[in-house]
């Protein structure tokens, strides 16, 4: 990838204002940047929405944040990530999906509806 974090989210709203958009969803940590050092993502999961509410040339576009989704351990379904109950929610990825599906296991009751 030849960009990534703030570079990246601009980009992609920048090329959405020139195909004629007026309104942006970004979601949470653009591309996933890893920590060089670290075991975390090198941006919060907010950061796209903060650069973009600064970022010049992009006054005229409305920006949609998207609210975190998470599997809620406790309710044992999808609901929006509340971070006061951090250890309450599992996060799964599309390569612990693949994972799972590769070995033959199924993700955790309330994931996804029956047989999808």
């Amino acid at each position: 990838m030849h960009y990534a974090g703030p570079t990246e989210v601009q980009w992609h709203a920048k090329a959405r204002i020139n195909a004629g958009a007026n309104f942006y969803i970004v979601g949470r940590d653009p591309a996933g940047m890893s920590h060089p050092t670290e075991k975390r993502d090198l941006y919060d999961a907010d950061h796209g929405k903060k650069v973009l509410s600064m970022a010049p040339g992009l006054e005229r576009l409305n920006i949609l944040p998207f609210k975190v989704a998470a599997y809620d351990t406790k309710q044992k379904k999808m609901d929006f990530f509340d971070p006061s109950r951090k250890d309450d929610f599992l996060f799964i990825s599309g390569t612990k999906m693949r994972t799972l599906a590769k070995n033959r296991e199924s993700p955790p009751d309330g994931f996804m509806c029956p047989g999808g």
